[in-house]
């Protein structure tokens, strides 16, 4: 029998994160579950003595630090963080404002930053726990239209893989998941802002690329159901795995980015190794 967690969730009232903390619960995992509209998460999820709801901005680390003492309060630890909150701020880099990449990575990186700033010292004191973080296919690869979105996606492979290092000595372990394309809400207006349109050369591939990501939502071939499902049987796991790609697409991106880069290092590597002093 798999041993109850505590599972705290951000972005839970919607899309992914609601159906990880559906999913955790169905399993009989207590589940701190948070968003900015508590109400909407009361009325997705219901109550239980097994779930409690708490209201987090992910980019207001006040919020952060409230979350975790409400959860220790309620539950007496909190085994696995999910950093699953989530934006996307679509369009060409030229015509994304700063403002608005700015608040791609504030919600993107330094959003989850600031809540697993707040939950290590509680895991570090317990000497165990899983940092589970939603990255994407475009935190392996760069996709046209999507600078802003993959610069924070590969923020936070940089920052995971890193931080990988420095808390598994405490029995803490970090795990990076990277889906395809899922059911999920992210595309909704919601969560999706694109560009305003200003540079006249990028017309023609931007009237492509908007066809293209509106006629994407609620098209994507993944379950976000099955995927919180696999992160249930990952988190039981004695020695998770530190990367977990998510879907068949995701795969094959992920399989794509190995032949190129072997190709890159073949076709320079008598220059590349030509660069030391010589002895």
């Amino acid at each position: 029998m798999n041993k109850q967690k505590v599972w705290l969730i951000t972005g839970a009232g919607r899309g992914m994160g609601l159906d990880i903390a559906k999913v955790a619960m169905a399993a009989g995992h207590k589940v701190v579950a948070t968003g900015r509209n508590t109400e909407k998460l009361e009325q997705a999820l219901g109550a239980s003595e097994n779930l409690l709801i708490v209201k987090l901005d992910v980019t207001n680390s006040d919020d952060a630090e409230a979350v975790v003492k409400a959860a220790v309060e309620r539950f007496g630890a909190v085994d696995v963080l999910v950093n699953n909150a989530a934006s996307f701020y679509a369009g060409y880099f030229e015509e994304l404002t700063m403002d608005q990449i700015q608040k791609q990575f504030a919600v993107s990186v330094f959003g989850p930053m600031k809540v697993t700033r707040a939950v290590l010292p509680l895991m570090r004191k317990q000497r165990s726990g899983q940092i589970i973080t939603i990255s994407s296919s475009a935190g392996l690869v760069g996709f046209e239209f999507c600078t802003a979105y993959a610069a924070s996606k590969f923020g936070i492979e940089g920052w995971m893989d890193a931080l990988k290092s420095e808390v598994e000595p405490f029995g803490i372990h970090t795990i990076l998941v990277n889906p395809g394309f899922f059911r999920t809400e992210l595309l909704t207006e919601e969560s999706t802002t694109y560009a305003k349109p200003v540079i006249v050369d990028y017309n023609e591939r931007r009237t492509q690329q908007m066809q293209f990501w509106n006629g994407a939502d609620g098209q994507q071939t993944g379950d976000p159901v099955k995927l919180a499902e696999a992160l249930m049987i990952i988190s039981n796991h004695e020695n998770p795995p530190h990367r977990f790609i998510a879907g068949a697409d995701a795969i094959g991106i992920a399989e794509q980015q190995v032949v190129e880069r072997q190709k890159e290092i073949d076709a320079y590597r008598e220059l590349s190794t030509s660069l030391s002093y010589e002895s």
